[in-house]
């Protein structure tokens, strides 16, 4: 065969590939508006991604599991969910194709096979929408606004319904308020749209209305004049940390359970997938969500402490500048952190190696903690230095970081990079808070010691944590299979 016939076959099957990338979008978008059926790709999110992305995302999800999972095969399972009377669930669509492959001939079809895979999913899950108040509206309220948008399908899980803000509420607000939302910096335009309806004082996204009020003190809001009731409330100011004052909201009307973002006293402080099983929301009204660099540690921490045990350690965080420094160098009532954050890199603390042990208590009083923020805007990295309890090598803790990737309770929350290029703009936009550099791990000789990297998208990474402890907490977790 000549070069130009080797050329002619390769663009028909491109051609191919595109055409039937098309169609599973199609597939993935219609079970998902139509039946609340959400498809991901070994966590991965699919909707309202672009043939191009659809198709890298497959390429990683081959390498991960070492065996090619092609696009013709996902349209082949996504066709056979759309065919099944399934209720509103979460569904791993690269562990379904490649478990596919795995059980070769015992199956007739496509659709049997997903029959039984999902033969436990419950018909009537009885999940009732949960009314979401948004308290503040900075970095991460507006980041846990867009997914809460992006994702809101047919409504069955959370509403946004309100954000509250301080001070005015006029048009000029308004407008600024929404174009913050439309536009990011960091993350890029908002998929959808943004306008303002001024007279309800009100954001309009995406088609919905999202009531804007003006407040300084919670309890004194009554919600249920907005039609919002047993709402939940997420507390993204900062200025409410312990269990008294984030009860304040609870006075308020309307309002049944309240989720800090940030590190929290007195109350529960959950990292989602560690340790919040726990707590029963039928029985607990406040949660933290703990901190980014909580959450993007504990997880690996965890897999670590169950599979060798950890003796001592010590935490560096190498993160992202914050919007508590400052731009130019000034007073700041903290050591460091007045010095301009864009210029210099800035050694400062860090509570995450004692706030581990709330999630994991087996590790209490073995980690110390320090922090260095550095002249990017987000993305960051924790150097997790161990001592191990047993012997281990480079290619045993990989394989055990690897199997907690791809099974187990931290599917959602590690993902296992094999790419030795990456750079802290290659995480942005990770849902993921712990991404695991496979290729920087370094172990002593006597297996005994061992470094490693945990990337981790500060605000994208920990949004998509407040939203699982969310749903968690607000009863609203669909049926997933991952």
């Amino acid at each position: 065969m000549n070069f130009n016939e080797t050329y002619e076959k390769e663009l028909a099957f491109q051609a191919d590939r595109r055409r039937a990338t098309v169609e599973f979008i199609k597939t993935v978008s219609d079970l998902w508006y139509d039946k609340s059926i959400e498809l991901v790709l070994f966590r991965n999110q699919l909707i309202d991604r672009n043939v191009s992305q659809i198709l890298n995302l497959h390429d990683y999800a081959g390498k991960f599991v070492q065996k090619p999972i092609s696009i013709f095969d996902s349209v082949e399972i996504a066709r056979a969910i759309k065919t099944l009377d399934i209720p509103p669930a979460k569904l791993d669509i690269g562990k379904l194709t490649y478990e596919f492959h795995l059980d070769d001939n015992k199956h007739a079809n496509a659709t049997a096979f997903v029959a039984r895979k999902l033969k436990d999913a419950d018909k009537n899950n009885g999940i009732e929408p949960k009314d979401v108040v948004l308290y503040g509206f900075g970095r991460i309220g507006r980041l846990v606004a867009r997914e809460l948008m992006v994702r809101t399908g047919k409504g069955s899980q959370l509403r946004l319904r309100a954000i509250v803000t301080r001070g005015t509420i006029d048009e000029t607000i308004l407008e600024k308020r929404a174009s913050l939302l439309r536009n990011d910096s960091v993350h890029g335009d908002f998929p959808g749209t943004v306008s303002i309806d001024v007279k309800n004082s009100a954001l309009i996204i995406n088609g919905t209305t999202v009531k804007v009020i003006s407040s300084n003190a919670p309890e004194d809001i009554d919600y249920t004049q907005f039609n919002i009731n047993k709402a939940l409330v997420i507390d993204n100011t900062g200025a409410f940390r312990d269990k008294k004052s984030l009860s304040r909201h609870l006075k308020a009307k309307g309002i049944e359970k309240v989720l800090l973002t940030a590190p929290g006293k007195e109350v529960p402080n959950v990292v989602y997938g560690v340790n919040h099983k726990e707590n029963n929301p039928d029985k607990v009204k406040i949660y933290s969500a703990a901190s980014c660099t909580t959450n993007a540690i504990t997880p690996v921490l965890k897999a670590i402490e169950d599979s060798y045990g950890i003796k001592s350690g010590h935490l560096e965080t190498i993160h992202a500048y914050t919007n508590d420094q400052n731009l130019v160098d000034n007073f700041h009532k903290k050591y460091r952190r007045g010095r301009a954050a864009a210029l210099n890199m800035v050694i400062t603390e860090t509570g995450a190696g004692n706030a581990v042990a709330k999630a994991l208590p087996s590790l209490k009083g073995k980690l110390t903690s320090n922090a260095i923020r550095v002249p990017v805007p987000n993305g960051s990295l924790a150097i997790l230095n161990l001592e191990l309890a047993k012997k281990t090598t480079l290619n045993g803790i990989n394989t055990i970081l690897k199997k907690y990737a791809l099974e187990g309770d931290l599917v959602e929350q590690i993902k296992y990079e094999l790419s030795d290029e990456l750079v802290s703009s290659d995480i942005v936009g990770s849902s993921a808070p712990s991404i695991y550099d496979s290729k920087a791990t370094i172990v002593r000789s006597d297996g005994k010691n061992a470094i490693l990297y945990i990337w981790y998208d500060n605000e994208y990474g920990y949004s998509h944590q407040v939203i699982r402890l969310a749903k968690y907490i607000a009863k609203v977790r669909r049926y997933t299979y991952y």
